[in-house]
């Protein structure tokens, strides 16, 4: 039987993250970035956090790079927003789905033309 509860650690978790980027760091850049989707290791030890940055203020590796120097209070926010036994490792990721999506829509497109 699968079990659901990666998949709503992780739910909570996106969440908690966005609220805690958006509000509480003191960092411009962060509040740029967004959370597009978190999945959690079996074991609810690892959360892989996909972002995108809309904006074209934040370069991608500047906000990677920025996210991972505020990684230790991050942690800390999240502890005091989702109750879990463990805060789980946090790996941030670029979501390159956005760049995908308007790939294939290109070449959906030259291919009606």
């Amino acid at each position: 039987m699968p079990s659901y509860r990666p998949e709503s650690v992780g739910k909570a978790i996106q969440v908690a993250l966005s609220e805690i980027l958006h509000t509480e760091t003191r960092d411009p850049g962060l509040s740029e970035v967004t959370i597009t989707a978190v999945t959690m290791s079996r074991d609810l030890r690892t959360a892989r956090v996909y972002i995108s940055v809309m904006s074209g203020s934040v370069a991608q590796t500047e906000a990677l790079e920025r996210l991972m120097g505020a990684i230790s209070f991050l942690r800390r926010a999240l502890a005091q927003r989702v109750q879990l036994r463990h805060v789980p490792e946090l790996v941030f990721a670029w979501d390159d789905s956005i760049t995908q999506g308007a790939r294939i829509e290109q070449l959906l497109n030259n291919l009606n033309t």
